[in-house]
């Protein structure tokens, strides 16, 4: 029987497709990809554009759904906004959990004598420390602050490679502070040396993926490579110019490191505290700083969904491998993870460090520019959504890594920006919209009228959760400074109770705002959050 000629097309073009999508599997081009428009074959860039269009399109049409159907079928609405609150209020108690052991276990960590560890270990004083610190316009007290802590470390400082990575268009601004670092700082360790980052370098995006690389590969070329330091000896670690480690950081990450299975093929993820400038910090931002630093104490405990964060440190060799490949992207911390996840056919993970080092608040000059830079800096971390896209289509072109796998981060990472875009204000409407638009009938319902009582008595059990955070946010405070009163700790607990509101206003909306941006192809840039310290 013969096959019509429209059908034969569209086989034609099926095989064709399927071609297109599993070859070159011998090629990692994808790791470099950023967005659809990297793609030349058109039926690459229209997959790779679908992906970036889903997060958005699920996260809107729930949303959308949940408000036309509070109109239809308000009852069904109302069964699930009861089901939903039920589930949260266990997931919280499971986070709570998970975040009482985890600092239950950076608190061990932090007295155990990780040197006296290393000691046991052969050859230990052959793994190198290579630190890169980007900066951008930072002032000389955040920068000497961080370089202050590097030498307080208890790893010997003749196995330390430090790089001050900074931007050549904006040289006139910082050089000052710069070779004061170097005047300062640069006899402490085995070698120091400032990189400029060249500007308008063609592919990239401007930001600290681009000058991280730049100066990594730079750090390859004038002192590993001449040296002759075998790269598996070396481990790198990308930090904030506002890191602060802690003392037993580099011995705690070489013991880490030295024990790993495989060392080379895993990163390795402390735990940051927001405590720097905390005292100084506005109520919002206190609020944003411990529940930030809660949440990634959280993760520690769930290292089989861990993935590189802000400031973290993996094998030098894993770099070099897959490339360098952070120029063109503004979630470097976490694509650095999916690349060499992919480079490696999923042979690769996240160990947790159960140990922490401290971060900046986000503080800027007025109450007012803080609430802004709060929202970007969380658009700018919601942006990662840009992930979902990218490792996506790396599991379509690479067939080795196994489905299971595939599946497993899958769903952790679309349910994860799926429930940062969502939850938040789907409980909060769904509470009283199926009240508004059900109409006198529903109104009439047994179900409409225990409604708002059943959510608030399930929401009033979920403050336990808030209760713990509040108990932790004090365990991890610094001392107080002495011209602050007592009065300043009731004003950190109170603060707390805010929590709902900027879930909605500086979680979910930044969240929505960036999905949605990658959803129209508007796709954002690199934020530079602002340091600032009264």
């Amino acid at each position: 029987m013969a096959v019509p000629k429209r059908d034969r097309l569209f086989l034609g073009k099926l095989v064709l497709y399927c071609r297109i999508v599993i070859r070159d599997m011998n090629s990692d081009y994808y790791l470099s990809l950023s967005r659809a428009a990297d793609l030349k074959n058109p039926w690459e860039r229209f997959i790779f554009r679908f992906f970036e269009i889903l997060p958005g399109i699920l996260s809107w049409g729930v949303l959308i759904l949940a408000v036309l159907f509070s109109k239809w079928q308000p009852f069904w609405v109302a069964v699930f906004i009861i089901a939903f609150v039920v589930f949260w209020f266990f997931r919280t108690i499971y986070f709570s959990l998970h975040l009482w052991a985890g600092y239950k276990k950076m608190a061990e960590n932090e007295k155990t004598n990780w040197r006296e560890k290393l000691e046991t270990i052969e050859n230990w004083r052959k793994i190198y420390h290579l630190i890169i610190i980007p900066m951008s316009k930072e002032s000389l007290e955040i920068v000497r602050d961080s370089f202050q802590n590097l030498e307080k470390t208890d790893y010997p400082k003749n196995r330390m490679l430090v790089v001050l990575a900074c931007e050549e268009k904006m040289r006139n601004q910082t050089e000052k502070t710069a070779r004061q670092i170097e005047k300062e700082f640069g006899s402490k360790f085995f070698k120091f040396i400032i990189i400029w980052h060249p500007t308008n370098l063609p592919g990239e995006i401007a930001g600290k993926g681009s000058n991280e690389t730049w100066a990594t590969r730079k750090a390859k070329q004038e002192i590993i490579d001449p040296l002759k330091i075998p790269y598996e000896r070396i481990i790198f670690s990308s930090f904030d110019v506002d890191t602060c480690v802690f003392p037993q950081y580099f011995s705690c990450l070489a013991y880490y490191y030295l024990t790993a299975e495989k060392p080379s093929r895993t990163s390795f993820q402390p735990i940051p505290l927001f405590i720097n400038n905390i005292w100084k910090a506005s109520v919002i931002s206190r609020v944003f700083s411990f529940s930030s630093t809660f949440w990634h104490t959280m993760n520690q405990e769930r290292p089989e969904k861990l993935v590189t964060f802000s400031s973290h440190s993996m094998s030098f060799k894993a770099l070099v491998d897959v490339g360098f490949k952070q120029t063109n992207i503004v979630s470097d911390d976490s694509r650095i993870f999916w690349q060499c996840f992919l480079k490696y056919n999923g042979d690769y993970q996240v160990k947790p460090l159960y140990y922490p080092l401290s971060m900046d608040a986000n503080i800027a000059k007025s109450f007012f520019r803080t609430l802004i830079n709060i929202y970007r800096q969380q658009r700018r971390w919601a942006y990662g959504v840009a992930d979902i896209p990218y490792f996506l289509f790396g599991f379509l072109k690479n067939r080795k890594i196994p489905f299971l796998k595939k599946l497993s981060l899958g769903i952790e990472l679309i349910e994860g920006h799926f429930s940062w875009a969502t939850s938040s204000i789907m409980i909060f409407l769904l509470g009283w919209l199926p009240l508004i638009l059900g109409g006198p009938e529903f109104s009439q319902t047994i179900i409409s009228y225990n409604l708002p009582k059943v959510i608030s008595r399930i929401m009033t059990l979920a403050m336990i959760g808030l209760v713990l955070s509040v108990y932790l946010s004090f365990l991890l405070l610094p001392p107080k400074p002495p011209e602050y009163g007592r009065y300043k700790y009731l004003i950190f607990a109170f603060g707390w109770l805010l929590l709902p509101i900027t879930m909605i206003f500086f979680v979910a909306l930044p969240s929505l705002d960036a999905q949605t941006r990658l959803m129209l192809g508007r796709y954002m840039g690199f934020w530079i959050t602002e340091k600032f310290r009264k």
